[in-house]
């Protein structure tokens, strides 16, 4: 099996609310962040919420597939991220309310994955690393 077809049937072993909260939500949600590049702190917010995309996807290919181990770049540049929204909400008041509305969704979205990134990076650490 090719490298690309282990990553596809890895995923597709995950549970379904899995595959939809990823694929629907969780990636196309972290993305937007480049529309936000032009603002002040967007560059910043962009290299953090896509960076955690791009480690995981140099994770999947180098384990063929998904792993617990894909939480530790959440919690590595996810966890800085959430206080740039925080700070980009406060100090730019000015922000057109789309990208407000966008800010608020895109820290909901991370904290609800850092909720389950932390438990999946404990079982990591303590021996869990096996591939979906």
């Amino acid at each position: 099996m090719t490298r690309l077809g282990a990553i596809r049937g890895s995923f597709r072993r995950l549970p379904l609310w899995v595959q939809l909260w990823v694929a629907l939500v969780l990636v196309p949600v972290n993305l937007a962040s480049l529309t936000l590049a032009g603002y002040p702190g967007g560059r910043l917010l962009a290299a953090l919420a896509v960076g955690a995309l791009l480690v995981n996807g140099a994770i999947m290919l180098a384990e063929r597939g998904f792993s617990r181990a894909m939480a530790l770049p959440h919690i590595l540049l996810w966890t800085p991220l959430l206080g740039v929204i925080l700070w980009m909400l406060h100090a730019f008041a000015g922000l057109p309310p789309p990208a407000r509305a966008y800010l608020w969704a895109l820290l909901a979205v991370d904290l609800v994955s850092l909720g389950f990134d932390l438990p999946d990076a404990l079982k990591w650490w303590r021996g869990a690393r096996g591939v979906a």
